[in-house]
């Protein structure tokens, strides 16, 4: 499902810019829109084949989880590298909590990260709370996410 949505992003970014299609993706989305409009397929998710298993997790919210997961793994390894899990988790929560409550509230209607934030722990929380996941979340969450 991730390969369908970076394909997506990609005709997405190509229309954005003013670009053509290249052959393949022109026809996949023609064939994919022809299922939607002809009855094919009840969603236009379907017709996209953005498909996800009954009571599972929707394709956007699997995608913010995983940019989510990725930034805070980020985050953990070049700053923490050398705690235990455990440790890294509580530090990791707690600076998202004190994120949350400071800088967040006005940082989440920027489109473009602050540049003050390059390089700096800031980045990836950044970067996290911007995915759309749930943010902040719990040590033992973030324990999975470090791989305990």
């Amino acid at each position: 499902m991730i390969a369908i949505i970076d394909r997506l992003q990609d005709i997405a970014r190509c229309c954005q810019a003013g670009e053509q299609l290249d052959a393949i993706q022109a026809r996949w989305l023609a064939t994919s829109l022809q299922r939607f409009l002809t009855h094919q397929s009840r969603t236009l998710d379907a017709a996209l084949g953005l498909k996800f298993p009954q009571g599972g997790v929707p394709w956007w919210l699997e995608k913010a989880i995983r940019e989510r997961d990725g930034a805070l793994r980020e985050l953990a390894a070049r700053f923490f590298s050398e705690h235990s899990t455990t440790a890294k988790a509580r530090l990791v929560h707690s600076m998202a909590q004190r994120y949350a409550g400071s800088a967040w509230r006005f940082d989440r209607n920027r489109q473009v990260m602050p540049p003050q934030y390059s390089g700096k722990t800031h980045e990836y929380l950044w970067h996290a709370f911007r995915s759309g996941a749930i943010m902040p979340i719990g040590e033992r969450q973030l324990r999975t996410v470090f791989g305990e």
